[in-house]
């Protein structure tokens, strides 16, 4: 039987399975293009098209959004962002303030943290409007500041008040005083005796004045003066007091011994040459609208309170520009303000070198409120063309005066002209500085700092070291140191020179 000849099935085989594989990699190389191009549409997709409609976006957003509507509704969204970032904010203040304080334990921590935790449920349960409540809060703080301003200004006027009054003992003692001087008529041969003594008429002896209707006060300035003088023998004081007040002056002083000492007192009233004729100030004083500003009380709460010190306008204070007038054959005289406290021998004042100039005192200029500018209107012209504002100014209180220069450059003719300028209030507003600075305008000699140290009627940071060198320390302020509310650190350097003993036995 012959065999079957051998069937060639293998290479048909073979030829399938090529084309099998040719069709498999076309279908990769398919898909793969298939993936590209799709995952580059995809990233097509997300750039370009939020670009392309994003003015669309905004042009709907701004066409249907109203801004109050949405912060003003508790359901906005935008409203609740903005509160939770005001409340995030407030959480990062106060961990600040938490992480600069001491840090507290874990124990002390948990019941605050469940109290702001309950308080806040609280809150989110009963729906709370933040924008009410901040409301709410800002109209509750305003009241309060309207509360505190008129409350700080009821305090300036109260203490103004205070420091123009007479406390009740001194009153007392007043009284005590012009009493004994009234009865016993020896005290007032004895007035006449030293009235006539040439001691006070004599230039070799040293002449201070005091113009002041404070009787304690008064006494202090003296005592202190003579009790630091090498030779208190040699001192001559010339009071002047008002009418009310001489009798007590006069028994005060002629009933305690002050080592020997010359006093004279003399009463305003008996200056018969100041008047409305002669003296500006006193034509003010007359004027009607000048008593009802300076004597009408505090009604008006715009003006503030110190300028409507009645102290300004009165005719003891503007005395001092009428010393040669007053003392018309002494020589040189040191002026002393009655607040002050002599802690230096003052003899030494009379053999300085003035150089020509009339006034001798010390400059305050060291701060820069200290200059004309600021006590004088420079926006007038008639100001502004002859002085200079950044013109150091310097302090009346403790002053040695030149009275022959005084006479020659006619410096009482200079203050009345000024005081008629200002008739109207528009050059300065209040005081006896102002119309000083600009009498002795180019008649005053500087003096060293340590010669009157002034302040301790307001500041209470007063160097120790300056008032411990100083010769005279002024008390010029409010808080002057025979009233409740001077200042305690500076009010032991007042009371060494007040001798208690008199006023008890008087009282």
């Amino acid at each position: 039987m012959r065999r079957r000849a051998a069937e060639y099935r293998r290479p048909v085989r073979r030829k399938l399975s090529y084309w099998i594989w040719v069709l498999l990699g076309l279908f990769c190389i398919a898909g793969l293009v298939l993936f590209v191009i799709q995952h580059n549409h995809h990233e097509d997709r997300v750039k370009h098209p939020v670009l392309e409609r994003k003015p669309r976006v905004e042009q709907i957003v701004h066409d249907r959004l109203n801004v109050t509507e949405e912060i003003l509704s508790a359901t906005s969204f935008s409203r609740q962002l903005a509160e939770q970032m005001t409340l995030a904010k407030a959480y990062l203040l106060l961990s600040k303030a938490a992480m600069a304080g001491k840090p507290i334990t874990l124990e002390e921590a948990e019941p605050i943290i469940k109290s702001l935790s309950s308080l806040i449920f609280k809150a989110q349960d009963a729906h709370y409007d933040i924008a009410t409540t901040i409301m709410t809060m800002k109209s509750h703080i305003q009241a309060l500041e309207e509360r505190a301003s008129a409350a700080t200004v009821q305090s300036t006027v109260f203490g103004q008040i205070v420091a123009e009054a007479l406390p009740k003992n001194l009153h007392c003692l007043n009284v005590k005083l012009t009493a004994d001087w009234l009865k016993k008529t020896s005290l007032q041969h004895l007035a006449d005796e030293k009235r006539n003594s040439p001691r006070l008429l004599d230039n070799n002896l040293y002449h201070f004045c005091v113009f002041s209707d404070n009787v304690l006060a008064t006494s202090v300035v003296i005592n202190s003066t003579i009790s630091n003088a090498d030779h208190p023998k040699q001192l001559v004081f010339h009071i002047v007091t008002n009418g009310v007040s001489y009798g007590a002056m006069q028994a005060w002083f002629l009933n305690n011994d002050f080592r020997g000492s010359t006093i004279e007192v003399q009463n305003i009233e008996d200056f018969y040459w100041l008047n409305a004729s002669y003296a500006p100030v006193v034509k003010q004083l007359l004027d009607a609208d000048s008593q009802a500003y300076y004597f009408g009380g505090y009604e008006d709460m715009n003006v503030q309170p110190k300028m409507r010190n009645p102290k300004y306008l009165s005719l003891l204070n503007h005395l001092r520009f009428y010393i040669p007038e007053i003392y018309p054959q002494i020589e040189k005289i040191v002026f002393l303000d009655d607040d002050v406290v002599v802690q230096k021998d003052l003899t030494p004042l009379f053999s300085l070198d003035l150089h020509g100039n009339v006034n001798g005192a010390v400059e305050t200029c060291l701060e820069a409120f200290h200059r004309y500018y600021k006590y004088l209107n420079f926006s007038n012209s008639v100001i502004s063309s002859k002085f200079d504002p950044q013109a150091c100014a310097w302090a009346f209180g403790m002053n040695i005066f030149d009275l022959i220069a005084w006479r020659k450059a006619n410096v009482t003719s200079r203050y009345h002209y000024w005081q008629e300028q200002n008739a109207d209030g528009t050059l300065w507003k209040l005081g006896t500085l102002p119309p000083g600075l600009l009498s002795f305008y180019g008649l005053t000699e500087p003096l060293d700092r340590r010669w009157h140290v002034l302040g301790l009627g307001y500041d209470m940071n007063i160097d120790n070291r300056l008032i411990e060198s100083a010769a005279v320390i002024h008390f010029n302020g409010n808080m002057k140191p025979w009233l409740k509310l001077a200042i305690r650190r500076y009010r032991p350097l007042w009371d060494r020179y007040f001798d208690s003993q008199p006023v008890i036995a008087i009282l």
